[in-house]
């Protein structure tokens, strides 16, 4: 009787939140179109809509209804389940659903209103920041969201420090110090690495600059989306100013690139990384729709499925075996005369530059770590928004020795800020992390792997993610997935060893 009595409450609990989930699509869908189709002046319509939608998926959330669905399977005060006859993925999907609850209800609903029309605006403004080159039309809109995220971090609550609680969003279980012990001890061998790189003889890449058709680029990219199985029936590919993914359902799931008018591989590396985001989101159980069991782990490990494909794998020479002869019947102009080993050489260059989302494997995560350092210090008040381009310069000179010419190719290249994703940067060098780890562990229970993809097979790969990654859902905490698919907790010795092996050519990834 327990039993049935349980099933039914979680049953009542889940048809709820899908109907919540249904309303966060539509609100996605919003946010999709904003970024790709919305005509400019619709703006001020558009953040109205969107203030409106977070507005009544908050209340839904936070619901009597749904407090008191919840308490009939959980205490909500101490987090004891109370529906013990469930199943265990049954009382995983319960504590999540506890967790945000519990999150949720220490935002009010003026304030998660007023946060998403800022947003929607700050986005807008952020465009026209970046198209004018002038910090100072996005400045005001940041100050605002600054001031909130610390209000919000406040609401929350946290123990040590504000940025925890803003973390938590993105990574639940990591904390600030953790984070910062663990760039601390990546910092310093990526540092080493560009210096080592930059005593070796220059590599020639001028082949992969100069005028390249955006229709065959476009081209190619569905090629690449079908290789690796991103399916076209559930989702379609469009061009923004910063590439994207966005979910509405496991069988709604689109994907935005950005034509550089001058670089070849720009596109064709932001495909493939936006393509890892939404296999994976595709792969989620659509029949678990509403409930944790349906959504991705964490943001870090969301980053670690695009990051293995368009680094671990997506600059290794079995791909381009497969690949290189394609992109070359493309180009005929630009890489006639070229060889793969030329062209391995040259996508693999290491060249620090100011653009976090065109930086090679070595400078990548020491984009991300200033970055990190910089929304901490903005979080906690140690740093002024006025001050912001000043210091980002700084950085970058200091960590990368890159002179910034201008605040488009400094401050103002990424969206988050203006989304009011304040924690979200650290996921981006954990999943990387989390990234050489998996990919280790896909190689030794894979000793053909190699022969697959230079055929042009990428399809076990997509398998064995699934098999380890997507059905799962929130079933485990990244910590606790990384640990059951490698055997071991997370590690920064996979990436720095790869790098290691990659960038001073004791493998074969740079040899023909």
């Amino acid at each position: 009787m327990n039993k049935r009595k349980d099933l039914n409450n979680y049953h009542a609990l889940f048809a709820f939140s899908r109907e919540t989930q249904t309303l966060k699509g539509i609100e996605s869908m919003l946010h999709w179109d904003q970024d790709t189709h919305m005509p400019p002046n619709s703006i001020e319509i558009r953040s109205k809509q969107n203030a409106l939608l977070d507005t009544i998926i908050h209340k839904k959330q936070t619901s009597k209804v749904f407090g008191s669905l919840l308490k009939k399977l959980i205490n909500l005060e101490t987090g004891k389940i109370l529906a013990t006859s469930l199943s265990p993925e049954k009382k995983v999907a319960i504590k999540e659903w506890h967790r945000t609850y519990v999150k949720l209800i220490r935002l009010p609903n003026t304030f998660v209103k007023d946060f998403a029309a800022l947003t929607s605006e700050a986005k807008h403004a952020w465009g026209i920041a970046r198209q004018e080159n002038n910090f100072l039309k996005f400045k005001p809109f940041l100050e605002r969201i600054v001031v909130m995220c610390q209000k919000k971090a406040e609401l929350l609550k946290y123990n040590k420090h504000p940025y925890d609680a803003l973390l938590d969003e993105y990574e639940p279980g990591w904390t600030t110090q953790e984070i910062e012990q663990l760039f601390l001890s990546i910092k310093e061998p990526l540092m080493n690495l560009l210096a080592l790189a930059a005593k070796k003889p220059k590599v020639n890449d001028d082949f992969l600059f100069g005028s390249f058709n955006k229709d065959k680029q476009l081209g190619l990219s569905h090629l690449l989306l079908k290789k690796m199985g991103y399916d076209l029936n559930c989702g379609r590919l469009d061009l923004t100013i910063h590439p994207f993914t966005i979910n509405f359902h496991p069988t709604d799931v689109r994907l935005a690139t950005a034509i550089h008018p001058l670089s070849l591989m720009s596109n064709i590396f932001a495909t493939i990384h936006e393509a890892g985001h939404g296999i994976y989101e595709l792969g989620l159980p659509k029949e678990q729709f509403g409930s944790p069991l349906c959504e991705a782990i964490s943001s870090g490990v969301h980053e670690s499925q695009s990051r293995l494909w368009e680094t671990q794998l997506g600059q290794c020479l079995p791909f381009w075996h497969y690949f290189f002869p394609l992109l070359k019947k493309e180009f005929p102009r630009a890489l006639n005369k070229v060889t793969l080993k030329k062209f391995l050489a040259a996508i693999n260059k290491v060249t620090p530059g100011p653009i976090r989302i065109e930086a090679d494997e070595v400078s990548y995560n020491l984009h991300i770590i200033l970055r990190f350092e910089i929304e901490k210090a903005l979080i906690e008040g140690t740093l002024l928004v006025k001050d912001l381009p000043e210091v980002w310069n700084s950085k970058m000179k200091e960590y990368l020795n890159v002179v910034v010419k201008n605040n488009v190719e400094g401050c103002l290249q990424d969206i988050h800020w203006s989304m009011g994703a304040f924690g979200y940067f650290p996921t981006y060098a954990l999943g990387n992390l989390y990234a050489a780890q998996f990919f280790e562990t896909f190689k030794k229970q894979h000793p053909n792997w190699e022969k697959e993809v230079a055929s042009g097979n990428l399809i076990p790969i997509k398998q064995w993610l699934h098999k380890n990654i997507y059905q799962y859902g929130k079933l485990y905490s990244s910590q606790a997935l990384i640990k059951k698919i490698t055997g071991s907790k997370l590690t920064t010795s996979y990436f720095i060893e790869h790098l290691y092996a990659r960038y001073q050519n004791k493998d074969r990834t740079l040899v023909q």
